[in-house]
């Protein structure tokens, strides 16, 4: 993979447990900024939901920024990251590998709070969602990408090893 653009906007989505935190993490190091998790700004600390309407303006406002690195599905405000991001990353993994992911992260955190502030709430909706991700919400994912980032230099991993192998190039372009 050869990456021409410079990495500047970083979007990461996929499922639940493909490792989208971990990516982020390594791309937003190397590019000297944080990482935004979507979830801790959609959720407050009772996992109370905001409105769409704040979350997308929460959204408008994080993008406009010159550099950043954004983690989350949330396919219905996709396009506001998808319009200004410069590369997308999308963590396109099995719904096994993914499961054995929320499995590792609860065991890490014991069902409390991450240290981004999110909380590991898992339920039998969410683990329904990680198992039909890749029929229900993968093609959603494939026709917002096609639809609404044509300026944006698209990377699909569909294992652990090619995650890696991205955020290992993105590391490598950043610095």
């Amino acid at each position: 993979m050869t990456l021409n653009e410079p990495v500047e906007r970083v979007a990461i989505i996929g499922c639940g447990g493909s490792g989208k935190t971990t990516v982020g993490r390594r791309i937003a190091d190397a590019l000297g900024t944080s990482i935004t998790h979507l979830d801790a700004v959609y959720y407050d600390d009772e996992w109370n939901k905001l409105p769409q309407d704040k979350f997308a303006q929460l959204q408008h406002e994080l993008v406009a920024a010159d550099r950043w690195v954004i983690d989350g599905n949330y396919a219905g405000t996709l396009p506001i990251r998808l319009h200004r991001a410069t590369h997308v990353v999308f963590l396109d993994l099995p719904a096994t590998t993914c499961l054995w992911g929320i499995l590792q992260r609860r065991w890490r955190y014991r069902g409390g709070q991450h240290t981004d502030g999110v909380y590991d709430t898992i339920n039998w909706g969410f683990i329904k969602y990680v198992w039909g991700y890749r029929k229900s919400m993968a093609p959603r994912v494939r026709a917002l990408l096609a639809e609404h980032s044509a300026d944006a230099r698209i990377l699909i991993a569909k294992s652990r090893r090619q995650a890696n192998r991205i955020a290992d190039e993105l590391e490598r372009a950043a610095r």
